[in-house]
């Protein structure tokens, strides 16, 4: 499959080492922290428009999605998705079918299958379900698709367009610069930490973010914040080889605290419930979670959410099925950033009288500077 090979080709199996130590990157040209007041969790904006566009009733739309081996009850990305899904069909009226998948060869199947029964949209939650969208996409050109977290791509892996899918993508990189400079901001012992589920652009995206806030915060206050588990320029670091593996999450962190870093950021979907177990074992070690609100979706383990870096999946997939039912769907890629919303950062909640106000004043700095533009977000992972 070509998204087995695209992850040999980006150096997926060199980064399956159980833990990695690494400097902040010397780059500085990362992305910075903000608070958020709304954005990514917020629910797409309604529309009182139930009718397409030839005037006929959208109800008999229907809109399905296949999860990817995480589940709809990740408590990230493939649960928000579900969520943005369940909010737009009761918005319309419309039926939705939603597939949970148990493992990657389940991928294909599942969507070939929707199409059968006839959806008119199918959507897969995240990048490994790039192939199956994009072959059931070039072989049902009257159905409409869309992909979470990835572009579609030839056989060399060069960019390719297909009029009926539409790829939802998140310059995570944004949030995550914020993020990476508000744990150097709050870390105690000047060492902080990120791993990764697999080396996929989507993950890595993150990472590269969060170190890049590092290094500014570094810079800005003449310290030196470690980052274990990514190297930015190398582009090598720390995963746990999947997105189900918690137990392989906790070991990965505890290995992290016992190096000295206080403050985790997990890429790994449900695997970060490991790393939230080790933590809550560790004295004055915090969490950054990813995707959702973990404060809120993991709330289990809020009392140790820093916050979270967010996308606003739900609210993309809600547009994506309004346009599409209402006739207007296109392939024009949708791009989340800190601008348009797309990505930010969640509240401190209980950690809000924690952060130091001069802290929180310059992460918002940083933040107008990425939406003006005078502060861009280098990372070669950006969608």
């Amino acid at each position: 499959m070509r998204s087995v090979l695209k992850l040999a080709a980006l150096g997926a199996a060199a980064s399956l080492a159980l833990a990695a130590c690494g400097d902040a990157p010397d780059d500085t040209s990362g992305d910075t922290p903000t608070t958020a007041d709304s954005g990514p969790d917020s629910t797409a904006e309604e529309t009182d428009d139930t009718e397409g566009t030839a005037g006929g009733d959208v109800s008999d739309f229907q809109a399905c999605m296949v999860s990817d081996s995480g589940g709809f009850d990740d408590q990230s990305f493939n649960q928000s998705g579900k969520e943005g899904l369940d909010a737009i069909a009761e918005e319309l009226g419309i039926e939705t079918t939603e597939v949970e998948s148990q493992s990657d060869a389940d991928y294909a199947t599942n969507v070939g299958n929707l199409v059968t029964q006839g959806c008119d949209l199918t959507i897969g939650v995240g990048f490994l379900l790039e192939d199956a969208i994009q072959q059931a996409a070039e072989q049902n050109p009257d159905s409409n698709f869309a992909l979470i977290d990835s572009g579609f791509s030839d056989e060399n892996f060069a960019p390719v367009e297909i009029d009926n899918a539409k790829p939802l993508l998140f310059n995570t990189a944004e949030a995550s610069f914020l993020a990476g400079y508000l744990a150097a901001g709050v870390s105690e012992s000047g060492t902080v930490a990120t791993f990764g589920g697999l080396q996929i652009p989507s993950v890595a995206i993150f990472m590269d973010g969060f170190a890049d806030g590092v290094a500014k915060y570094n810079e800005d206050n003449g310290t030196d914040v470690k980052v274990l588990g990514w190297d930015k320029e190398a582009q090598t670091g720390s995963f746990s080889g999947d997105f189900e593996n918690q137990s392989q999450g906790q070991t990965l962190t505890e290995q992290f605290l016992a190096q000295g870093a206080d403050v985790i950021m997990p890429v790994a979907g449900p695997v970060g419930l490991g790393a939230a177990a080790a933590v809550s074992e560790a004295d004055g070690a915090k969490l950054i979670w990813v995707d959702s609100d973990g404060y809120l979706t993991a709330s289990e383990y809020g009392e140790y959410m820093l916050t979270s870096v967010m996308k606003g999946i739900g609210a993309a997939v809600q547009d994506t099925v309004r346009e599409a039912a209402n006739g207007n769907f296109t392939n024009e890629p949708y791009v989340g950033t800190l601008e348009n919303e797309g990505v930010g950062l969640a509240p401190f909640h209980d950690f809000e009288s924690e952060v130091p106000q001069e802290l929180v004043d310059k992460i918002e700095e940083y933040k107008q500077q990425i939406i003006s533009g005078e502060l861009v977000i280098e990372t070669p992972n950006a969608p």
